[in-house]
């Protein structure tokens, strides 16, 4: 069963899918859904890897501290580890998935990881 802070975000996510006709929120929402051992997790050093300066990216999951993070991205997730945020926020910005619905309501420009 999932909590109800987890069953509001999916579902504010559908409902911005469809007022912003935005097919990024129906995806996250869709990622979400699934059970929890199949949601991703991804390390630092990946969101490193695979992004700019000035990047926005989402994880549907939970961001783990492995390794460094060298450029300024914004960072979205379900969930973070306490030295993911702190590695995070010392470069970039770490958000919650509804921070970033809310300041990005059309998700442009945003990119999923994991």
């Amino acid at each position: 069963m999932k909590n109800d802070i987890t069953q509001r975000l999916i579902e504010d996510l559908k409902k911005a899918a469809i007022a912003q006709q935005s097919p990024l929120w129906k995806r996250i929402a869709s990622d979400l859904e699934k059970p929890t051992r199949q949601r991703r997790s991804v390390n630092v050093f990946s969101i490193d890897e695979s992004s700019a300066d000035g990047d926005i990216v989402i994880v549907p999951g939970k961001v783990l501290g492995e390794g460094s993070l060298t450029k300024k991205v914004t960072v979205a997730a379900y969930s973070f580890s306490d030295s993911a945020m702190t590695k995070i926020n010392r470069s970039g910005k770490a958000l919650t998935i509804h921070e970033l619905l809310q300041a990005n309501p059309k998700g442009q420009k945003v990119r999923i990881l994991g």
